[in-house]
C-alpha cells in the first residue's frame, strides 16, 4: 500500500472521529445514526494511522506532496 494520504487530510478526519466520538459519549447522537457515524469514525481513524485510503486509490485520488523529481 502507497501512502495517498496527506497530513492535513489525516488531521481532518482524526477530528471528524474525535468530535463524532464526544457527540455519541454525550448522547446527542443516538440510535442507528449513531452507530453508523461511529463505524465511519473508526474506519477514518484506521484510514489516518495508516496514510492510505482505499477509496482514493479506486477513484486516482491523492493528497500527499510528492517530492520533486527534477531537483
Amino acid at each position: 500500500m502507497k501512502k495517498n494520504m496527506g497530513t492535513t487530510d489525516r488531521i481532518v478526519r482524526i477530528l471528524i472521529a474525535v468530535v463524532v466520538g464526544i457527540l455519541f459519549w454525550q448522547q446527542v447522537i443516538t440510535g442507528t445514526l449513531a452507530y453508523v457515524l461511529l463505524a465511519a469514525s473508526g474506519i477514518f481513524l484506521l484510514t489516518s494511522f495508516i496514510s492510505f485510503c482505499p477509496l482514493y486509490s479506486l477513484v486516482g485520488l491523492k493528497t500527499t506532496k510528492e517530492a520533486s523529481k527534477d531537483h
